[in-house]
């Protein structure tokens, strides 16, 4: 037998996705189930960065200082093939880099004061369909009876391998196969003065500080080196930060505080967000490359549209199939440019247009010119504004003018 109370919404997942959806929609006064296998506080493999836009949800819902210690970065260091840029992000913002633990539990917590039933260590084995809809799951906790719960509608936030999603046959807008694989971990005694983005060719690697004074040191690489790395993670991991300027150098000096977390794991698409009875949020429906950093950001976003919707079509002010289409028409749409870029950073290779666009910024020496481009790696500025053809041709020229006018004001004139 089911909760004779019933629900509205069942969540499935309550990672950053699912909590903040279900936080959300209990504070529209919703009634709320989510479920997860885990128990919480857990770990999960993550590129740990909340961008700006992910930061400002997180404040805007009373959360910001439930991240523990993990300080906030103002400042970035790109260092290219091309160029190195270091600079801020448009209008102030910051990049936070909390640990796992800590996000996920804090948006669980929040979404249980909020009014939301969570359920941990509860395992969804099926989903329960009526009349060509789904209406609910039948799951339990490990060594349980199990039990059916109902609801009209079914949320899907359990990652890019979703249950959910495999259940309902939640068709493919678009799949890439895994083209890289990620290593990173955490180090004490490597301070940072802005966080560090470096990028060469067939590599990418980042360093931003974490909770306890840690920092987090990451590097991708393309997947076919993935056999070569793993007979030793640890040298190739090494061997990888010191093709990036003195980082490997650096994090040599320090002190490696836990093991190395390693994944050729990385696949991209985009699913269908909804059908009869079920809809999907974060990694469920949207999965990119970790090289851009985009997922915690693009969950909380999709969490907050999604939870918008819902919220509209259960509560009679649209029908609910409407306002679902209508968010995924959104979601797409805010996702195409930044899922694109991320394709192009995942060759891991940046070609000469890209390189003179860079190197034009620099000799521009314009702060506003150089937050404009962390803005579009931030996802604040649309991508292809900065890195389009259009933009970047028109930063290009600018930043050669600039060179210009710069060697006419310091060369002696010619007699």
């Amino acid at each position: 037998m089911g909760d004779a109370v019933g629900y509205d919404v069942i969540v499935v997942g309550a990672r950053v996705a699912g909590a903040a959806t279900a936080l959300l929609l209990a504070r529209r006064g919703l009634r709320v189930l989510t479920v997860d296998r885990a128990a919480f506080p857990s770990d999960t493999l993550s590129s740990h960065q909340i961008q700006p836009p992910g930061v400002e949800r997180l404040a805007r819902w009373g959360l910001l200082d439930r991240l523990g210690d993990a300080p906030p970065t103002h400042r970035v260091r790109l260092d290219s093939t091309a160029t190195v840029l270091d600079g801020t992000f448009p209008g102030g913002g910051a990049i936070h880099s909390p640990r796992r633990t800590l996000l996920d539990h804090a948006l669980v917590e929040a979404a249980r004061a909020a009014g939301a039933e969570v359920r941990e260590r509860w395992r969804v084995e099926d989903l329960v369909w009526e009349d060509g809809r789904v209406a609910g799951v039948r799951g339990g906790s490990a060594g349980g009876q199990l039990r059916t719960e109902r609801a009209p509608l079914v949320v899907g936030a359990d990652g890019k391998r979703s249950f959910v999603a495999q259940a309902v046959r939640a068709s493919a807008r678009r799949h890439h196969a895994p083209r890289s694989f990620a290593s990173y971990t955490y180090w004490a005694g490597v301070p940072l003065t802005a966080g560090e983005l470096h990028q060469r060719e067939g590599l990418a690697a980042a360093a931003f500080p974490t909770n306890g004074g840690l920092t987090m040191v990451y590097m991708s690489a393309p997947l076919a080196g993935f056999d070569a790395f793993r007979a030793d993670a640890e040298a190739g991991y090494l061997a990888a930060l010191d093709r990036c300027g003195d980082l490997g150098d650096r994090v040599r000096a320090g002190t490696r505080a836990e093991r190395l977390r390693t994944t050729p794991d990385l696949p991209g698409h985009v699913r269908a967000a909804h059908g009869p009875g079920w809809c999907l949020v974060g990694d469920a429906g949207v999965t990119m490359d970790p090289v851009s950093a985009q997922g915690i950001a693009n969950a909380l976003r999709d969490a907050e549209g999604l939870a918008t919707a819902i919220a509209d079509g259960l509560g009679g002010v649209r029908p609910l199939r409407a306002a679902l289409a209508d968010h995924e028409r959104d979601r797409d749409r805010a996702l195409r440019p930044m899922y694109d870029f991320t394709l192009r950073l995942a060759t891991y290779h940046s070609g000469p247009a890209e390189r003179l666009f860079l190197r034009a910024v620099a000799r521009r020496r314009d702060p506003a010119t150089v937050e404009r481009v962390f803005g579009a790696f931030a996802g604040t500025v649309p991508v292809d504004e900065v890195f389009g053809a259009r933009g970047a041709l028109r930063l290009a020229a600018a930043g050669f003018a600039a060179g210009i006018d710069a060697r006419l004001r310091t060369e002696p004139s010619a007699r």
